[in-house]
């Protein structure tokens, strides 16, 4: 989706995905959050700059650490409230499946992904979206859906398996806990 404008650095390690669209201007980042009636924060625009450079869609966890390496005062809570202005404003998706974690995604135009049922991780299926696909499952389907009650306003496509290199050795994406750790005792 759309993304501030101005010079950011790719965090180490992390692929840019190739299929993503152009960046928006900060002013159109400002207008959206704005409209969706909340304020752009250097906060916010680092945590959309975070989901800009991923090839997958990570945790709020998962922003919050490599965020940290840029602004390390930055707390797991100000993370989530970032997520959820920039999934308000319309700059980011949040993806949920059952009982696990939430996954963000600010690729604006529709598209499929790809679901490691194991590990939860989710990244975008290398594949044309196609609007008419439910139309070729059957050509009928969104007919009977409306005639039983259900208006069908759009779909998603998500494909089940496992990856298989993990997302740490594939991105080098560290793997923490939000834990507080216990500083040294010094003598």
């Amino acid at each position: 989706m759309p993304s501030t404008s101005g010079e950011r650095a790719i965090p180490t390690g992390h692929a840019r995905l190739k299929h993503r669209p152009k960046p928006k201007t900060a002013s159109a980042v400002r207008a959206a959050l704005r409209s969706a009636g909340c304020r752009y924060t250097a906060q916010r625009a680092a945590v959309l700059a975070y989901l800009e450079t991923v090839d997958n869609h990570p945790t709020a966890d998962d922003v919050y650490w490599a965020v940290r390496d840029r602004l390390p005062s930055i707390s797991l809570a100000t993370v989530y409230n970032a997520l959820e202005a920039l999934v308000a404003a319309r700059l980011a998706t949040r993806l949920t499946h059952g009982d696990s974690a939430a996954r963000y995604d600010c690729r604006g135009e529709d598209h499929y992904h790809l679901h490691d049922t194991a590990s939860g991780e989710i990244r975008d299926l290398p594949a044309k979206f196609d609007p008419q696909l439910l139309e070729k499952l059957d050509p009928r389907l969104v007919e009977r859906l409306a005639q039983s009650g259900f208006r069908v306003t759009g779909y998603r496509l998500e494909v089940l398996g496992r990856f298989q290199e993990p997302r740490e050795r594939r991105s080098g994406v560290r793997r923490q806990t939000t834990k507080r750790r216990a500083k040294p005792h010094v003598q």
